[in-house]
């Protein structure tokens, strides 16, 4: 979300007059002649899609969509590659397992058409030419991509062009020089397959290593696209991909100073207490020593669908040079194995993925990598909240804990700055059957007088307008009070910064030292 929105024409480096006051918005999409554009902002009553006009006073823009939405939904907007159509998309909620699709002609001024409105699933689309592709879980918890004629987008007319494949899940879809890309997860491992639009398979694409691609874009009249692919020791690379041949070059790397022959990166497969077999990766140095003496980094998020693949990590470099191991498990409540995955993980489920972790902090254990008095565990946003209940589940586990921009008030979170957006992932404490669930897992109401809890760094922020500060400011104050150890109990709090992206390198660099400086003091690692 964006809280300041100007405009500057970037031929004449020179900012426009159109200035609009402090809110949140989102999805600008200027219109071809470079006239106008539509946004989105939200207000008090609920997110609006609103048209202005350059030079305009934004007080008179008009709201084209969303008038009846409450303040709980989220709306998305953007315009056709060819300027002609309008996408609006509802989500009921950050982990909406329902959307709707509305498209309207622009260019013709043509009504408002519902595409999606009475099904009960996710729907995600990008146009190419005057076909909508649409990425989707109905009736396929893999996901499978409709294509969809905005000239004639009748429902019996939809067209199912990649069906949904059964071990592989799609995490996104992109479209690129008249083809759909379609990136799959197999096994939390990328797959990249190229299709044409009716779609018949082209190819896949190859990649150098075992790691994650993203971004793949391009535009749809182009000849050419981009994606960037990392692992956690190989820094971020930007390739080049010739859509309609294949070929594909480097365009641009990451200059880093990381020797990435050293390092060996593994995935591992682990038994939870209820017997579910998870996936987990490790990164440590090749040789490594299994005799209980690592240094070990256990971090982890589980929750909305989102999947923790192999991508390069700073933290993790800095970890692995200094003799440590990090350990990312791929826990329930992310999308690693698609929606079933994502709901076992969630509401009433949301225990398993406690569990989970924990049950990865004991094989890191007993398989030698590490001992409690060598384990650490971080986690930040819902991954603050997975630390938060695996330290006071568990606190003779681990040795520290670092939780960042944290949940953990669970009975109240609803209530403050956007947490209404997470009720379809949690649940509320405001309906009696998940206030049960809810209470036996919070980390606020579980901490108990006279225990040793693990040397703890609490991490949050003024600027934070997702998570509120309080639930990190309390937690702190409230296992200060309650420690029956000696091991310190911190809370670090910037009177600027917040729970999103956007810090200077500066900031960034001071932030991480700390947090690293504070778990090698912990666990007695080299620095």
């Amino acid at each position: 979300m964006i809280e300041r929105l100007r405009l500057r024409d970037v031929a004449t480096r020179q900012d426009l007059p159109d200035v609009f006051p402090k809110a949140r918005y989102g999805s600008p999409s200027l219109t071809l002649d470079k006239k106008s554009f539509y946004y989105v902002k939200w207000t008090k009553e609920g997110p609006r899609v609103y048209h202005h006009l350059l030079g305009a006073d934004p007080a008179s823009d008009k709201v084209i969509f969303g008038e009846g939405y409450g303040p709980e939904k989220i709306i998305g907007a953007e315009l056709s590659e060819n300027g002609r159509w309008l996408v609006m998309t509802v989500l009921y909620g950050s982990a909406a397992d329902k959307t709707e699709v509305y498209v309207q002609d622009v260019v013709n001024q043509g009504p408002i058409v519902t595409i999606v409105k009475d099904l009960p699933a996710r729907f995600f689309g990008s146009v190419g030419g005057d076909t909508l592709f649409l990425q989707t879980n109905w009736n396929a918890p893999n996901n499978r991509i409709l294509a969809v004629d905005l000239k004639d987008p009748a429902r019996e007319n939809w067209r199912d062009v990649v069906p949904e494949q059964e071990k592989a899940v799609l995490r996104g879809m992109s479209l690129a020089g008249g083809r759909v890309f379609a990136n799959y997860m197999r096994n939390v491992r990328t797959q990249v397959r190229v299709f044409e639009p009716d779609g018949r398979h082209v190819r896949d694409i190859e990649f150098p290593a075992l790691g994650s691609a993203s971004g793949i874009n391009g535009r749809w009249g182009s000849a050419e696209a981009f994606y960037s692919f990392s692992s956690y020791h190989m820094p971020t690379t930007i390739y080049r991909y010739d859509v309609a041949g294949g070929k594909q070059s480097v365009w641009a790397r990451l200059n880093v100073p990381v020797n990435t022959d050293q390092f060996a990166v593994r995935q591992v497969w682990y038994e939870s207490k209820d017997g579910t077999l998870v996936p987990m990766w490790l990164v440590h140095k090749k040789g490594l020593r299994l005799d209980g003496s690592n240094p070990t980094y256990l971090t982890g998020y589980g929750g909305f669908n989102l999947s923790n693949t192999p991508g390069f990590n700073s933290r993790a470099v800095i970890w692995v040079e200094n003799g440590g191991v990090y350990a990312v498990p791929n826990l329930r409540g992310g999308g690693e194995f698609g929606e079933k995955w994502h709901q076992a993980g969630m509401r009433e489920n949301k225990q398993n993925v406690f569990d989970d972790f924990i049950a990865a902090a004991e094989w890191l254990i007993a398989n030698g990598y590490t001992r409690p008095e060598k384990l650490a565990i971080a986690g930040g946003s819902n991954g603050g909240l997975l630390v938060g209940a695996a330290m006071t589940q568990r606190p003779e586990l681990y040795r520290a804990v670092v939780c960042s921009y944290p949940l953990l008030d669970m009975v109240r979170y609803q209530q403050f700055l956007v947490a209404r957006f997470w009720v379809p992932e949690y649940g509320s404490a405001e309906n009696p059957e998940q206030f049960k669930y809810i209470r036996a897992y919070s980390p606020y109401q579980n901490v108990k007088k006279g225990t040793q809890y693990p040397a703890t760094l609490f991490i949050t922020g003024d600027s934070d307008t997702r998570v509120d500060p309080l639930h990190a400011r309390k937690m702190a104050a409230l296992v200060q009070a309650a420690n029956g150890g000696g091991r310190p109990v911190l809370l670090r709090y910037d009177t600027k910064a917040g729970h999103s992206g956007g810090l200077p390198v500066t900031k960034q660099i001071e932030d991480l030292t700390d947090e690293l400086s504070f778990l090698f003091w912990q666990l007695g690692a080299t620095q």
